[in-house]
Protein backbone atom coordinates (compact mmCIF):
# COMPACT_ATOMS: atom_id res chain seq x y z
CA UNK A 1 0.00 0.00 0.00
CA UNK A 2 2.81 2.42 0.85
CA UNK A 3 4.62 1.58 -2.40
CA UNK A 4 1.47 2.35 -4.37
CA UNK A 5 1.05 5.64 -2.54
CA UNK A 6 4.68 6.57 -3.20
CA UNK A 7 4.25 5.75 -6.87
CA UNK A 8 1.15 7.93 -7.06
CA UNK A 9 3.02 10.78 -5.37
CA UNK A 10 5.86 10.47 -7.89
CA UNK A 11 3.44 10.45 -10.82
CA UNK A 12 1.63 13.48 -9.42
CA UNK A 13 4.92 15.34 -8.99
CA UNK A 14 6.05 14.53 -12.53
CA UNK A 15 2.71 15.68 -13.93
CA UNK A 16 2.93 18.89 -11.93
CA UNK A 17 6.44 19.57 -13.28
CA UNK A 18 5.27 18.86 -16.80
CA UNK A 19 2.29 21.20 -16.48
CA UNK A 20 4.47 23.89 -14.90
CA UNK A 21 7.08 23.72 -17.67
CA UNK A 22 4.35 23.83 -20.32
CA UNK A 23 2.71 26.84 -18.67
CA UNK A 24 6.01 28.73 -18.43
CA UNK A 25 6.77 28.02 -22.09
CA UNK A 26 3.33 29.26 -23.13
CA UNK A 27 3.71 32.46 -21.07
CA UNK A 28 7.14 33.08 -22.55
CA UNK A 29 5.74 32.73 -26.08
CA UNK A 30 2.96 35.20 -25.24
CA UNK A 31 5.50 37.65 -23.82
CA UNK A 32 7.62 37.46 -26.97
CA UNK A 33 4.55 37.93 -29.16
CA UNK A 34 3.50 40.98 -27.13
CA UNK A 35 6.97 42.50 -27.47
CA UNK A 36 6.96 41.90 -31.23
CA UNK A 37 3.52 43.48 -31.61
CA UNK A 38 4.66 46.48 -29.55
CA UNK A 39 7.72 46.98 -31.77
CA UNK A 40 5.58 46.82 -34.91
CA UNK A 41 3.14 49.35 -33.49
CA UNK A 42 5.93 51.78 -32.55
CA UNK A 43 7.56 51.36 -35.96
CA UNK A 44 4.25 52.06 -37.70
CA UNK A 45 3.80 55.27 -35.68
CA UNK A 46 7.32 56.57 -36.38
CA UNK A 47 7.53 55.27 -39.96
CA UNK A 48 10.67 53.32 -39.16
CA UNK A 49 11.73 50.27 -41.18
CA UNK A 50 11.63 47.55 -38.51
CA UNK A 51 13.38 44.91 -40.61
CA UNK A 52 16.24 47.25 -41.43
CA UNK A 53 16.62 48.15 -37.76
CA UNK A 54 16.81 44.49 -36.75
CA UNK A 55 19.37 43.72 -39.45
CA UNK A 56 21.71 46.35 -38.01
CA UNK A 57 21.81 44.38 -34.76
CA UNK A 58 23.28 41.26 -36.42
CA UNK A 59 27.02 40.74 -36.69
CA UNK A 60 28.85 39.06 -39.56
CA UNK A 61 29.10 35.87 -37.49
CA UNK A 62 25.35 35.93 -36.84
CA UNK A 63 24.70 36.32 -40.55
CA UNK A 64 27.00 33.41 -41.41
CA UNK A 65 25.29 31.18 -38.84
CA UNK A 66 21.91 32.17 -40.23
CA UNK A 67 23.00 31.32 -43.79
CA UNK A 68 24.25 27.92 -42.65
CA UNK A 69 21.00 27.26 -40.81
CA UNK A 70 18.93 28.19 -43.87
CA UNK A 71 21.08 26.00 -46.12
CA UNK A 72 20.66 23.06 -43.72
CA UNK A 73 16.91 23.70 -43.62
CA UNK A 74 16.71 23.63 -47.42
CA UNK A 75 18.60 20.35 -47.55
CA UNK A 76 16.20 18.82 -45.05
CA UNK A 77 13.20 20.12 -46.96
CA UNK A 78 14.32 18.14 -50.02
CA UNK A 79 13.36 14.86 -48.38
CA UNK A 80 11.21 11.91 -49.35
CA UNK A 81 10.11 9.17 -46.99
CA UNK A 82 12.18 6.00 -47.16
CA UNK A 83 11.80 4.14 -43.87
CA UNK A 84 11.26 4.85 -40.20
CA UNK A 85 14.93 4.31 -39.35
CA UNK A 86 15.79 7.25 -41.56
CA UNK A 87 13.03 9.33 -39.95
CA UNK A 88 14.46 8.54 -36.51
CA UNK A 89 17.96 9.47 -37.64
CA UNK A 90 16.76 12.81 -39.01
CA UNK A 91 14.84 13.52 -35.80
CA UNK A 92 17.97 12.75 -33.76
CA UNK A 93 20.10 15.11 -35.86
CA UNK A 94 17.49 17.84 -35.57
CA UNK A 95 17.40 17.45 -31.78
CA UNK A 96 21.19 17.78 -31.69
CA UNK A 97 20.88 21.21 -33.31
CA UNK A 98 18.82 22.36 -30.30
CA UNK A 99 21.10 20.64 -27.77
CA UNK A 100 23.51 22.91 -25.92
CA UNK A 101 26.27 20.86 -24.25
CA UNK A 102 27.26 21.83 -20.73
CA UNK A 103 31.01 21.98 -21.22
CA UNK A 104 31.69 23.34 -17.75
CA UNK A 105 30.08 20.33 -16.05
CA UNK A 106 31.79 17.96 -18.48
CA UNK A 107 35.22 19.42 -17.76
CA UNK A 108 34.63 19.11 -14.02
CA UNK A 109 33.64 15.45 -14.36
CA UNK A 110 36.63 14.74 -16.57
CA UNK A 111 39.03 16.45 -14.18
CA UNK A 112 37.64 14.52 -11.21
CA UNK A 113 37.96 11.25 -13.13
CA UNK A 114 41.54 11.98 -14.15
CA UNK A 115 42.47 12.75 -10.56
CA UNK A 116 40.90 9.53 -9.27
CA UNK A 117 42.64 7.30 -11.82
CA UNK A 118 46.21 6.15 -11.21
CA UNK A 119 49.18 7.17 -13.30
CA UNK A 120 50.53 4.16 -15.16
CA UNK A 121 53.37 3.68 -17.62
CA UNK A 122 52.38 3.88 -21.26
CA UNK A 123 53.03 0.93 -23.54
CA UNK A 124 55.52 2.87 -25.62
CA UNK A 125 58.09 5.39 -24.43
CA UNK A 126 57.66 4.61 -20.75
CA UNK A 127 55.95 7.91 -20.08
CA UNK A 128 53.49 8.25 -17.26
CA UNK A 129 49.93 9.26 -18.04
CA UNK A 130 46.41 8.95 -16.68
CA UNK A 131 44.28 6.06 -17.88
CA UNK A 132 40.51 6.21 -17.69
CA UNK A 133 39.14 2.93 -16.39
CA UNK A 134 35.64 1.52 -16.89
CA UNK A 135 34.39 3.66 -14.04
CA UNK A 136 35.52 6.80 -15.88
CA UNK A 137 33.93 8.90 -18.58
CA UNK A 138 34.80 6.83 -21.62
CA UNK A 139 33.27 3.38 -21.92
CA UNK A 140 32.99 0.95 -24.77
CA UNK A 141 30.52 -1.79 -25.65
CA UNK A 142 32.33 -4.28 -23.41
CA UNK A 143 31.94 -2.22 -20.24
CA UNK A 144 29.76 -3.66 -17.48
CA UNK A 145 29.42 -0.31 -15.72
CA UNK A 146 26.29 1.61 -16.68
CA UNK A 147 23.31 3.54 -15.32
CA UNK A 148 25.36 5.14 -12.55
CA UNK A 149 24.91 8.73 -13.69
CA UNK A 150 22.44 10.86 -11.73
CA UNK A 151 21.22 13.90 -13.68
CA UNK A 152 20.81 17.25 -11.99
CA UNK A 153 17.46 18.94 -11.45
CA UNK A 154 18.21 21.37 -14.29
CA UNK A 155 18.90 18.50 -16.67
CA UNK A 156 15.64 16.79 -15.66
CA UNK A 157 13.73 20.05 -16.19
CA UNK A 158 15.34 20.45 -19.60
CA UNK A 159 14.32 16.94 -20.58
CA UNK A 160 10.74 17.52 -19.39
CA UNK A 161 10.56 20.77 -21.37
CA UNK A 162 11.81 18.98 -24.50
CA UNK A 163 9.26 16.19 -24.12
CA UNK A 164 6.45 18.69 -23.56
CA UNK A 165 7.56 20.62 -26.63
CA UNK A 166 7.48 17.44 -28.75
CA UNK A 167 4.01 16.59 -27.41
CA UNK A 168 2.71 20.07 -28.25
CA UNK A 169 4.13 19.87 -31.77
CA UNK A 170 2.52 16.48 -32.39
CA UNK A 171 -0.83 17.72 -31.10
CA UNK A 172 -0.71 20.81 -33.32
CA UNK A 173 0.20 18.77 -36.39
CA UNK A 174 -2.51 16.16 -35.79
CA UNK A 175 -5.31 18.42 -34.54
CA UNK A 176 -8.69 17.91 -36.17
CA UNK A 177 -9.49 20.48 -38.86
CA UNK A 178 -13.25 20.89 -39.18
CA UNK A 179 -13.08 22.69 -42.53
CA UNK A 180 -10.79 20.12 -44.13
CA UNK A 181 -12.16 18.14 -47.07
CA UNK A 182 -11.55 14.53 -46.07
CA UNK A 183 -12.56 13.10 -49.45
CA UNK A 184 -13.38 9.41 -49.64
CA UNK A 185 -13.45 7.64 -46.28
CA UNK A 186 -10.63 5.10 -46.50
CA UNK A 187 -9.75 4.88 -42.81
CA UNK A 188 -11.16 3.09 -39.77
CA UNK A 189 -9.84 5.34 -36.98
CA UNK A 190 -7.85 8.53 -36.45
CA UNK A 191 -4.45 6.83 -36.36
CA UNK A 192 -5.19 4.96 -39.56
CA UNK A 193 -6.35 8.23 -41.19
CA UNK A 194 -3.04 9.92 -40.33
CA UNK A 195 -1.11 6.96 -41.71
CA UNK A 196 -3.08 7.06 -44.97
CA UNK A 197 -2.42 10.77 -45.30
CA UNK A 198 1.33 10.14 -45.01
CA UNK A 199 1.14 7.45 -47.68
CA UNK A 200 -0.79 9.80 -49.94
CA UNK A 201 1.72 12.59 -49.44
CA UNK A 202 4.65 10.46 -50.58
CA UNK A 203 3.14 8.03 -53.09
CA UNK A 204 0.10 9.66 -54.72
CA UNK A 205 2.18 11.05 -57.57
CA UNK A 206 3.46 7.62 -58.59
CA UNK A 207 0.23 5.67 -57.99
CA UNK A 208 -2.30 8.11 -59.45
CA UNK A 209 -2.36 6.49 -62.89
CA UNK A 210 -2.80 3.00 -61.43
CA UNK A 211 -5.66 4.11 -59.19
CA UNK A 212 -7.38 5.89 -62.08
CA UNK A 213 -7.13 2.73 -64.19
CA UNK A 214 -8.71 0.72 -61.39
CA UNK A 215 -11.50 3.23 -61.06
CA UNK A 216 -12.22 3.20 -64.81
CA UNK A 217 -12.25 -0.60 -64.78
CA UNK A 218 -14.73 -0.61 -61.91
CA UNK A 219 -17.06 1.76 -63.77
CA UNK A 220 -16.93 -0.40 -66.90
Amino acid sequence: ESARANRQDVIAEVNAQRASARTLARLERKRQQAEAMGEKARAAETGEDLERKKNWEYSIEDNERWDKKQARKERRADYSFTDYDDVTRRKYKKDLDDFKPDLATYNKQREATLQSDALVAAATGGELGPVLHDNGLYRDANSFVYADHKPTDDQVDRMISKLNSDIDKRQKRSRQRDDEDQGDITWINEKNRQFNRKLSRYYDDVTRETRENFERGAYL
